[in-house]
């Protein structure tokens, strides 16, 4: 849960600045400001600008982070005379001023000649949001290693043309998260890109499970110690991972997969499908010291690697239609880890801001917003606060844009 009370009178404002400070804010408007002048030394006098400032960059976040509540397809369609306008934040900072923020927005202005990171454009904000994570929250045992859903808006997908569909170009990275599965609260981002020439670049890493082997390392390089136990995917589950987290004090449980797995390792009688019919609910073990591999049937063949739970523990899975269905405890464990996760996605997931950018690390910085405002909810209905004034997702969106955009004060109205 949270590591600190908040007063009963705090407002979305309060925790959305646990993870994005006025000090992070501060340095994006001199950023900025330095890019604009860098930019305009080089490209010729710009005389419509004039330096951003602090009320302006919160505003600018504020018309931003608005589209991840209405769901308009282009950020500008807010001072249009459409569906998507808003007149009553319009008001506050015109288009063409907003254009060119957003023309001239940065968070890092120059590269260092030390720089080699293709993300040192947001690597600082990423450190800055990650040490507001550790600091605002202690997750519980349990955890998910996942790729959240943050695609396109599934209604625009459903309309749209396959034409249009290729048009849009993909995402040249994948945003990789450690997440508590008790509260749905993402304790760790990790952010791959799939190109480049580098160590992290895929050009180095061919083989899919090096590469997920890799990204779970990362995300688990603060957890060791803890005694926490980690739910995987099939593409993240390997025996050798799984020992080597061991050694560390991670303990993990994971769903294999014969296609997307790496099985070095693993009995190859534990991985084929025996042809005598089985039923429901019947499951085979094979251990080697702490590792358990489970093959559990019901409707086909689900394999599971653990060293987290004892294989002759007791589970059931419970399902609608058909009732009870006997199996280990992992396997139930896993089921409920999975579902709760699931549950997060089809809540949050749709609370991403729409506005699709050409640059990478403008697509990543937007993707994190949306995670730290998710993740400022979780706390908020945690709080005390929540007991004054319930409100929604989509509320307590609403009313973080407000205050940034000053059109509020920042206490809740009883």
């Amino acid at each position: 849960g949270p590591t600190r009370k908040m007063p009963l009178t705090a407002s979305a404002m309060d925790f959305f600045q646990l993870f994005v400070p006025d000090n992070v804010l501060k340095n994006m408007v001199v950023q900025t400001n330095m890019y604009a002048k860098k930019y305009q030394e080089r490209f010729g006098r710009d005389d419509a600008w004039v330096d951003v400032t602090l009320t302006e960059m919160k505003a600018f976040l504020g018309y931003m982070i608005s589209t991840s509540i209405h769901h308009c397809e282009s950020v500008l369609s807010i001072w249009s005379s459409g569906f998507y306008s808003n007149k009553s934040i319009a008001l506050i900072m015109t288009q063409s001023r907003f254009e060119k923020i957003l023309k001239y927005f940065h968070i890092v202005a120059f590269r260092s000649s030390q720089t080699t990171h293709s993300l040192y454009k947001i690597q600082p904000f990423l450190d800055s949001l990650q040490n507001g994570f550790d600091s605002a929250f202690r997750p519980s045992q349990a955890q998910v290693l996942h790729e959240p859903l943050i695609d396109e808006d599934p209604v625009f997908i459903a309309t749209c043309t396959e034409r249009e569909l290729r048009k849009r170009k993909k995402r040249k990275f994948s945003l990789w998260v450690r997440q508590c599965s008790s509260t749905g609260f993402i304790c760790q981002i990790y952010v791959h890109l799939k190109e480049g020439s580098g160590a992290d670049g895929l050009d180095a890493l061919k083989n899919k499970p090096q590469l997920h082997s890799m990204v779970a390392k990362s995300l688990c390089q603060n957890a060791s110690g803890k005694n926490y136990i980690i739910f995987t995917g099939p593409s993240i589950t390997s025996l050798n991972l799984f020992e080597e987290f061991e050694k560390q004090e991670i303990y993990c449980c994971g769903l294999l997969s014969t296609r997307k797995s790496d099985c070095t390792g693993l009995p190859p009688s534990m991985l084929n499908n025996s042809e005598t019919p089985q039923s429901r609910g019947q499951y085979r073990i094979r251990m080697k010291g702490n590792m358990s591999l489970i093959c559990w049937y019901n409707k086909g063949h689900f394999r599971f690697l653990t060293n987290a739970y004892s294989p002759v523990q007791q589970g059931v899975i419970i399902k609608r239609k058909s009732g009870e269905i006997p199996c280990p405890l992992a396997v139930e464990a896993f089921a409920a880890h999975l579902s709760y996760i699931c549950k997060y996605d089809d809540k949050y997931s749709k609370y991403f801001i729409s506005h699709k950018p050409n640059k990478t690390w403008q697509q990543v910085f937007w993707f994190a917003i949306s995670i730290a405002i998710n993740n400022a909810y979780i706390l908020y209905k945690m709080s005390e606060a929540y007991h004054v004034t319930r409100y929604s997702r989509a509320q307590f969106g609403e009313r973080l844009v407000k205050e940034l955009l000053g059109l509020e004060d920042t206490s809740p109205s009883h």
